[in-house]
């Protein structure tokens, strides 16, 4: 799925109180006083915004890095090119964004059926093992081969159709094996999920549960954000390793942001966007950002990390 954005600008208006800082204790009687002070202290609105003018394509079969400092507007962006940032008052969301030529608005929400989304934070049933949370997730994204799906299969002859009906059929009813399979979940199918006070898979087991959900229902798009929070840098690389090869073979367009990817998970991408203040300062392929940077006058050092330099552009330590 071809996405393209243009001009889009996400504001909205912040109620800022004014109070002290907190640096006291916390005894009781500060408590006390602090709570007053906020109940008491004026407020005001302020305009902030989140992301400004940005416009770009995300191409089928490439997957992108999206790189910046916190606030940099990374999660903003991917929740408004998933449809999912909150529809509010305060809240403008300003610009153009096409699916495949398809304006955003007249998918609707039916959005969510071509484009998911991964957040920063795994939720799940922590009871079910990982293998019933896949068939869950499974079974409710359209797990079963539908009538309008049959019918499309009639382009060849009898014989062909039929071995291509045979094929999507046994393909839908081993899906969630195949995705267990594919991220490397074999060993733990059977355990429960778990969370803080139930003892289940590893957090990166965990993340591949997340990420093996979001790959039930043929989505065209994926986004996920900065995934790599709390695992190790093995466990990151396979998840990626896996998200580049599902782009390739099946012409997904892959959208993932990370704070801090070591140099092998950068290489892995085709594409970077580089966010700072909610303003775009480089859009385009991964080989080509360090020399975009260089005839401007910035050279990375010798040794350094090209990711790392390229996220610290934005900040007082470059400029």
């Amino acid at each position: 799925m071809e996405v393209r954005v243009k001009n889009l600008s996400v504001s909205a208006d912040v109620v800022v109180g004014q109070h002290e800082d907190g640096r006291e204790l916390p005894t009781l009687t500060h408590t006390i006083k602090t709570a007053a002070l906020k109940l008491s202290s004026s407020k005001h609105v302020v305009h902030k915004t989140i992301v400004r003018n940005f416009s770009g394509v995300f191409e089928p079969g490439t997957i992108t890095l999206v790189l910046g400092q916190p606030s940099s507007g990374k999660s903003s962006l991917m929740k408004v090119l998933s449809g999912r940032f909150p529809q509010e008052k305060r809240v403008t969301v300003e610009g153009e964004i096409t699916y495949n030529g398809v304006q955003q608005h007249e998918l609707g929400s039916r959005l969510p059926q071509f484009v998911s989304y991964v957040d920063q934070q795994d939720v799940h049933f922590p009871t079910l093992t990982v293998k019933e949370t896949l068939e869950f997730a499974h079974a409710f994204t359209g797990g079963e081969l539908l009538r309008r799906g049959e019918e499309l299969l009639t382009k060849g002859s009898v014989d062909e159709n039929l071995e291509a009906l045979k094929t999507v059929q046994t393909l839908f009813q081993h899906y969630p094996d195949i995705v267990i399979e594919q991220l490397g979940l074999q060993n733990c199918q059977n355990t429960i999920i778990g969370n803080g006070m139930l003892r289940g898979v590893s957090g990166g087991e965990r993340k591949r549960v997340t990420t093996g959900e979001m790959e039930f229902g043929m989505k065209y798009m994926t986004l996920m954000d900065e995934i790599s929070t709390g695992l190790d840098s093995a466990t990151a690389f396979d998840i990626i390793t896996t998200q580049r090869s599902i782009a390739k073979t099946l012409g997904k367009t892959v959208v993932i942001s990370l704070l801090q990817p070591s140099p092998e998970i950068f290489e892995l991408f085709d594409n970077v966007l580089i966010l700072n203040a909610g303003e775009v300062m480089y859009h385009g392929p991964r080989d080509q950002a360090l020399p975009y940077f260089e005839s401007l006058g910035f050279h990375c050092p010798p040794h350094r990390d090209t990711a790392d330099f390229l996220l610290d552009l934005g900040t007082n330590q470059q400029t």
